[in-house]
């Protein structure tokens, strides 16, 4: 550890011109990039089909090959799960990252080739560090260990050569013998799939680290920060780690959370937010105290932007850099070095500035409400969600939030199950300061619920302690990278997880 740390410390500070280099000129980056895709692309069976060796700009490739989502490209993945080459990429794919993305039953597999690995994941990896000692430059973040708190880590094979598992398993295969150096936990804990004895052996095992840094999803690593303090004794994190000073996290919205992490963490730290999933490491903050993450455009992926309207559409519109909007909504359309070829991600994104470009998740294409017209995504819920908390003193675990269909009798609503932490005494007050909230988020929200017309005050479920780790349980579905969806416009999450509420509720009673 010693050996290696000052050297990489080092080295990550030295890093900050490369970029630089496409901060300063994004366009030229981002045209680069797809020669260099299309160049790879035009020897493989996917570039043949579409006569890739004669597309020679952005407006022909964007002509030639249709928008694709998981489905449209899963014949390609799965000839190459069967062991066939050059099919989406010319270069071997040995890795898959199992990803579901959603609680959705269906599972995705992205393939990972040689260069998605390192000139895309590990190359972020290295620029969030790089970008972090820019903004902190009197950091002492290597004296001490990173904690990452992955999915689970098990790899299974395919075929011969041929493995998948979860992003951090294939990363965690993939890393070099130094970053065990400035990792934890050891990699026999690190394995562990059943993750409530992984939070337990997790809590018994890091507490007496050095740890300076996590790294993991809100949910899983509030769980673990509560159990090192109970098995400490400590009042908060900072008297556990007294060098602490870093979280990196993702995946979900982190605005619900940020009040509960600073009470238990106790002490200063900065908070980083990363954009990285299976399909690629997009985007990582660069200004600590601004929200909004720098878009990375030199690491093997080219982007394209939907507006939202267009989803759905024949022949839909998409938009380079040079021609997007501040603050609208965007689904984001990549072509990878892992052999997507305009891939749907499924993200929504708004831009927060475009000198440089930096991006925020807005949401989901699949995850809002607009049962009613009233086009509510998880950005505005987060934000209704977070100002409620605050305003009553309270916290949550997990919420999900549905549309309450019309009827002879009512008009529509949203219904929203809260898991709470700490919940608020009145509840009702609590409902009519979140319907406040959310009005002032979403203009299309305030205009339905005037007067009632078209949409009725919500109604809030407070659900049993433990509701969503059990409906997640029950799916089999436990871990960082399963996520539980904030929205949808159908009740089938909403009534699968209020059974679970009746029968713990129930149980408690008995």
């Amino acid at each position: 550890m010693k050996i290696f740390s000052p050297a990489l410390s080092r080295l990550a500070r030295l890093r900050y011109w490369r970029i630089e280099n496409w901060v300063n000129d994004p366009i030229a980056a981002q045209r680069e990039t797809l020669q260099d895709l299309i160049t790879h692309g035009q020897y493989t069976h996917f570039g043949r089909k579409y006569n890739m060796s004669g597309l020679f700009n952005i407006r022909n490739f964007k002509a030639t090959i249709p928008i694709h989502e998981y489905q449209d490209l899963k014949p390609y993945i799965d000839q190459i799960m069967e062991g066939e080459e050059s099919v989406l990429w010319n270069t071997p794919v040995k890795w898959f990252a199992k990803s579901s993305g959603t609680t959705s039953d269906k599972s995705k597999f992205i393939p990972l080739t040689k260069e998605s690995i390192e000139d895309n994941h590990f190359q972020g990896s290295k620029d969030v560090l790089t970008i972090y000692y820019h903004e902190k430059p009197d950091s002492d973040l290597l004296v001490g260990k990173g904690l990452v708190i992955g999915g689970s880590h098990q790899v299974h094979p395919i075929k011969e050569d041929i493995q998948y598992g979860d992003l951090s398993a294939v990363l965690l295969e993939n890393s070099p013998f130094w970053s065990s150096f400035i990792r934890t936990p050891e990699l026999s804990i690190a394995l562990m799939d059943e993750w409530e004895a992984k939070i337990e052996s997790l809590a018994q095992n890091t507490i007496n680290e050095n740890v300076t840094s996590i790294a993991g999803v809100p949910t899983w690593t509030l769980v673990l920060l509560k159990r090192i303090l109970e098995i400490s004794g400590k009042q908060n994190i900072k008297e556990v780690w007294p060098d602490f000073e870093l979280y990196i996290h993702g995946g979900v919205s982190f605005t619900p959370y940020k009040e509960q992490f600073q009470k238990i963490i106790g002490g200063d730290c900065n908070y980083v937010e990363i954009y990285n999933a299976s399909e690629g490491f997009f985007a990582a903050q660069d200004r600590i105290d601004e929200e909004g993450m720098l878009l990375f455009l030199d690491h093997g992926i080219f982007y394209e932007f939907m507006p939202i309207e267009e989803y759905g559409k024949e022949f839909p519109i998409t938009y380079g850099l040079n021609k997007v909007e501040l603050g609208k909504n965007y689904a984001i359309v990549i072509s990878t070095n892992g052999g997507l070829w305009r891939y749907l991600v499924g993200d929504t994104i708004q831009f927060m500035s475009l000198a440089p470009y930096r991006i925020k998740v807005s949401g989901r294409l699949k995850q809002y409400i607009n049962a009613f017209g009233e086009e509510l995504i998880a950005d505005n819920s987060d934000q209704a969600i977070a100002a409620t908390c605050k305003d009553f003193g309270v916290s949550i675990k997990e919420y999900t939030a549905a549309p309450v269909y019309m009827s002879d009798e009512n008009t529509g609503a949203h219904e929203w199950l809260i898991e709470f932490d700490k919940a608020p005494n009145d509840l009702l007050a609590f409902t009519k300061t979140l319907d406040e909230n959310l009005k002032a988020v979403n203009s299309d929200y305030e205009a339905k619920r005037h007067k009632d017309i078209a949409l009725r005050l919500p109604q809030i479920t407070a659900v049993a302690t433990g509701c969503f780790h059990e409906w997640l349980k029950r799916k089999g579905k436990l871990g960082g990278q399963h996520k539980v969806p904030r929205l949808s416009n159908d009740r089938l999450y909403v009534d699968d997880i209020k059974m679970i509420h009746q029968e713990l509720s129930q149980t408690k009673q008995n």
